[in-house]
């Protein structure tokens, strides 16, 4: 079984081939290991291997996860990412120890993020997250919302609009996986148009990161090519 390093400088030439491929610099692709449902030693083998951003969906978890890094390699410093849906109730510690979140889909949860962002940090990095495939059974603004979101979000003092993030319907084919990921990125251009300071598009996992890549995303979220299998029954 291949080490979390070795899956990792896989996925790194993955990166590149599909950036080349797509005429891009690989510079422009920023890798985000999805660690969800993983320990803080596999975070921590990430980060030796020079891994230093790491995504989050269950809040829970991740502060254990943090807790517990803090107690074994407090010299360890990861930039930590929520990816996952969040809850009015969940805001205040998620503004106090993210420093980017991928998940905002209305002003509600925009405003409480900013106005709980302790003081003494730097403003929290936001991505808006789109349901650009129109499923019911996700979360995501719809692409007709997101221009006024955008407007309303980039005002707020705590918070630094970054980009926008999306989770597409799953597809086999890559002519079928890149139409989401194009919508994705004329939507940003879009908001660019319209004098939205925007560079980030978070979009493609294990599965249809080359589609996304080819289609202009800055960041990648990875999982499961980088620490393996999934384990949900923890």
């Amino acid at each position: 079984m291949s080490s979390i390093a070795e899956n990792l400088q896989a996925v790194a030439r993955a990166i590149v081939a599909a950036a080349r491929n797509a005429g891009r610099e690989p510079r422009e692709i920023r890798l985000l290991a999805v660690s969800k449902t993983f320990g803080a030693d596999a975070v921590i083998e990430a980060m030796a291997a020079g891994q230093t951003a790491f995504g989050e969906n269950y809040l829970q978890e991740a502060l254990d996860k943090m807790a517990e890094l803090g107690r074994i390699a407090p010299e360890l410093q990861p930039e930590w990412h929520f990816i996952g849906p969040i809850q009015s109730n969940k805001t205040r510690l998620i503004a106090e120890h993210f420093a980017w979140v991928h998940s905002v889909d209305r002003f509600k949860i925009a405003q409480r993020l900013s106005d709980q962002r302790p003081s003494h940090l730097p403003p929290l990095n936001i991505c808006l997250q789109v349901n650009i495939s129109g499923e019911a059974s996700k979360s995501g603004a719809t692409p007709e919302e997101v221009p006024a979101l955008a407007q309303q979000v980039a005002l707020l003092p705590g918070l630094k609009l970054r980009g926008l993030m999306a989770i597409p319907e799953p597809a086999e084919d890559e002519a079928a996986q890149r139409a989401p990921f194009r919508q994705l990125r004329e939507l940003a251009e879009a908001l660019r148009a319209q004098g939205i300071a925007i560079d980030t598009l978070s979009m493609g996992m294990s599965a249809d990161m080359a589609a996304a890549i080819a289609e202009g995303a800055t960041m990648v979220r990875i999982g499961t090519a980088i620490f393996g299998k999934r384990d949900y029954a923890n």
